[in-house]
């Protein structure tokens, strides 16, 4: 036998850094100080929670989340440890379960999350939290992503024994500019508090009270006005805190999910944008911590009513006539009249205006044109802005390093020589691709719109 087969499941771990675990029967290995939770999550093992998430502080306030765990029995002085035949210690089971949010895993530790000690422990806390819960399920903002409804189903009884009056408590609550509260609905998680705490370092939110009537509030003379306050409405797992901006606007199970990139800044956060029948409802983070962790900013996830917005342009509009108003075209004839006008003028008097929004392959189509026409005077309008410390870039183009490396230029390197040359009567025409007059207004993050200035 080799040494390497001779070894022990324990030391091969424990040279890697890591614990076997073993899972509903079956063997894992873990990094050491791995949480139950996760651990178990990492291996399609589902474990519900309301308090707990990965990126906040432990509170371990739910009890949703509670397992039946095992070690290796206590040895007496002077005896040593046996092993089965796959080089595993037995292991003893614990009469009580624990909660798998706020313990780590340990070698030879056993989990049963399907147990009946497990499955018991969570039916009983989903019929007391069910207790003072409202039926508020069929007006509810968070009904189709609602981890109570989910749990509840998974982990629940089919009927209530509670025949008492519910516990009454404060209901659509104005709690800031873009969020409201309903305490009726909360399960005291503590996820909006640790967020706004840990996170935000802004302690405006707070448990008040005790027993019954504990309930989430704002400190007094305070409201939820961080530009970051609508993450709270992610991180809440039921309808406590609702965005007014989407409240009632849609149910979430007629919304089609695309995974995309936030173009408001150069951070890049990635996001995920809810839409139906072309039109958008509402943006959500997508997780990545190479980026933006969970978060994103307020002012980043409302930025898409212009999207649908009586102001931009839905279609092509040309004019031929410096005195006569745009009229509506099609794409063929406006590219026609763009192209015929480009050929007019010599290529050394054209200037091409590219944007930061463009994406890359954009960025390539506007370098290729740049070498048709025979131009080297191209560039982009650099926007800055004020930097947050968090997610909001002080580049408020999107892909600024890619117009850097793909057109070859330092971005708002030529504009001084183009509007001089237009100035001076060098520069007689300037091909502007995906700008507009205001930022505010861009109809460019979408579709390429195409616009032709001849200068005078």
């Amino acid at each position: 036998m080799s040494e390497e087969a001779s070894k022990l499941p324990k030391d091969i771990a424990a040279a890697e850094g890591k614990v076997n675990v073993q899972i509903n029967g079956t063997w894992h290995r873990f990094p050491r100080g791995t949480r139950i939770a996760d651990a178990c999550r990492s291996v399609g093992v589902p474990i519900p929670c309301f308090c707990y998430h990965p990126k906040l502080a432990v509170a371990g306030s739910c009890r949703m989340c509670m397992v039946e765990q095992g070690m290796p029995p206590r040895l007496a002085p002077g005896q040593t440890p046996s092993y089965d035949e796959n080089g595993y210690q037995r292991i003893q089971w614990m009469p009580r379960p624990i909660i798998s949010c706020a313990n780590t895993v340990a070698e030879n530790m056993g989990i049963r999350t399907d147990s009946p000690l497990a499955s018991e422990a969570r039916r009983g806390v989903m019929e007391f939290l069910l207790t003072s819960h409202p039926l508020d399920c069929p007006i509810c903002d968070q009904a189709g992503e609602c981890k109570l409804q989910e749990y509840s189903n998974d982990y629940g009884q089919v009927e209530g024994r509670f025949e008492e009056k519910k516990t009454k408590k404060g209901k659509n609550l104005s709690i800031g500019p873009r969020v409201n509260l309903d305490q009726e609905r909360c399960v005291l998680c503590g996820r909006c508090v640790r967020f706004m705490r840990d996170i935000m370092h802004d302690e405006v939110l707070t448990m008040s009270q005790r027993g019954t009537f504990n309930a989430i509030t704002v400190y007094p003379g305070r409201e939820l006005d961080s530009n970051y306050s609508m993450n709270t409405v992610d991180l809440c797992p039921v309808g406590a805190l609702t965005s007014k901006d989407f409240r009632f606007k849609m149910r979430v199970w007629f919304l089609k999910e695309t995974k995309t990139i936030d173009v408001d800044c150069g951070t890049g956060t990635n996001i995920t944008l809810w839409t139906r029948e072309d039109k958008v409802y509402r943006i959500t983070p997508r997780q990545n911590d190479a980026v933006n962790s969970c978060w994103m900013p307020d002012s980043h996830r409302l930025n898409y009513k212009y999207i649908n917005a009586e102001t931009r342009i839905p279609q092509p509009v040309i004019r031929t006539d410096a005195e006569a108003p745009h009229r509506p075209s099609t794409w063929e004839p406006a590219l026609a009249s763009a192209a015929e006008a480009v050929k007019r003028i010599a290529p050394n008097q054209l200037a091409i205006i590219a944007s930061g929004r463009m994406t890359n392959e954009e960025l390539y189509m506007v370098r290729h044109l740049a070498a048709q026409i025979g131009t080297d005077m191209v560039d982009i309008v650099p926007r800055m802005g004020e930097s947050d410390g968090m997610l909001i870039s002080a580049d408020r183009n999107p892909n600024t390093n890619g117009a850097r490396l793909v057109l070859d230029i330092e971005p708002g390197s030529k504009l001084d020589a183009i509007r001089e040359g237009v100035r001076s009567g060098s520069i007689k025409g300037i091909l502007s691709l995906g700008k507009t007059s205001s930022p505010r207004k861009q109809a460019s993050r979408r579709k390429i719109w195409t616009s032709w200035t001849t200068c005078s």
